[in-house]
C-alpha cells in the first residue's frame, strides 16, 4: 500500500458511528503486535515513546531518535502510522514543516499537533498555532501526500474537570481557525464530560479525537456521544510496565518462598 493510500485510508477511518480507536504504542514491537491482533492503523504516544527510551515527555527525546523510531515502525507495518509529534520541535511554522517533513518522509501518514508551548507556559495564540498547522499543510501538499493532522488543544488537559464548560467556546475558536488553516480532526485530551464532549461534537465542523481517560473509559459511550476518533494515549505503556512490574514481584515471592 502506498503511502498515499494509506493517509487517504486513514481519513476515512474517522466516523461518527464507527470510531477509529488507536491503542497508542510506542516500538516496531507493539506496532506489529497490534497488526497482527487487526488494527487498521498504529498511532504512537510521545509520554509512552520517550519514558520506554529513558527520557522525559516534552520534546526531551532527541528528534533523530523520534524519526529513527517512526521510520522503524513504518518499515515493519503496512498500515497507516500517525504520531503524536507535540509541538513539531520548533516553535516557528517554517522549522515546525521541515520537522514534520522528516515525520512524513519518515513513512508516516498524520500527526498529533499540540497547540501547548512546550517546554514554556500556556498555549500558542490562535493565530500563531494556526499558522504552524498552514505550513505543515502546505508542505505536506507539495510533497504530494494527503497527511492528516490532529490538532490538539490542551485546554482541558491543562484545566481541572470543574472548570472545563468555561473552556468550550475557546476550544471551538481554535478548532475553527485550525480548521481553515488544514486541521482533519479536533483532539480535546482531558476532556471526559460526557455533555461537553457531545458539545465539541455537535459544534465542530471536523471529526473529534477524545483520549480515553478518567470517568471515560467505555468504547461504547464515546461512539454514542458521536466521537470519529479514540485514543489511549500513555494508558497502554503504563499498563505494560505495571504487568511487567507485578509479573517480576510475583516471581521474586516465588523464588524468596521457595
Amino acid at each position: 500500500m502506498s503511502q498515499v493510500e494509506k493517509a487517504t485510508r486513514f481519513a476515512g477511518m474517522h466516523q461518527q458511528d464507527k470510531p477509529v480507536v488507536l491503542y497508542n504504542i510506542w516500538d516496531a514491537g507493539g506496532a506489529k503486535a497490534l497488526v497482527e491482533a487487526g488494527t487498521p492503523a498504529v498511532a504512537t504516544g510521545s509520554w509512552s515513546m520517550a519514558a520506554a527510551h529513558g527520557f522525559d515527555d516534552g520534546e526531551a527525546m532527541p528528534l533523530d531518535l523520534v524519526l529513527a523510531i517512526v521510520a522503524r515502525i513504518c518499515d515493519t507495518v503496512d498500515v497507516p502510522v500517525t504520531v503524536d509529534f507535540e509541538g513539531g520541535y520548533a516553535g516557528d511554522p517554517g522549522a515546525v514543516a521541515e520537522n514534520v517533513r522528516r515525520v512524513l518522509r519518515a513513512g508516516a501518514i498524520g500527526i498529533n499537533f499540540e497547540d501547548r508551548i512546550v517546554q514554556g507556559e500556556g498555549l500558542y495564540p490562535v493565530r500563531a498555532q494556526a499558522d504552524r498547522i498552514a505550513a505543515i499543510k502546505s508542505m505536506a501538499e507539495a510533497e504530494g501526500v494527503p497527511f492528516f493532522i490532529n490538532a490538539r488543544t490542551d485546554l482541558f488537559l491543562e484545566s481541572v474537570a470543574a472548570t472545563h464548560g468555561g473552556h468550550i467556546a475557546e476550544a471551538m475558536d481554535r478548532g475553527e481557525a485550525y480548521r481553515a488553516a488544514g486541521a482533519d480532526c479536533l483532539f480535546v485530551p482531558g476532556l471526559t464530560d460526557p455533555q461537553l464532549i457531545s458539545d465539541v461534537v455537535e459544534r465542530a465542523k471536523m471529526p473529534v479525537n477524545v483520549m480515553m481517560m478518567g470517568d471515560l473509559q467505555s468504547i461504547k459511550d464515546a461512539t454514542a456521544l458521536g466521537v470519529s476518533r479514540i485514543s489511549y494515549g500513555p494508558g497502554p505503556f503504563l499498563k505494560a510496565q505495571s504487568d511487567l512490574k507485578a509479573r517480576y514481584q510475583q516471581l521474586a515471592s516465588m523464588t524468596s518462598n521457595g
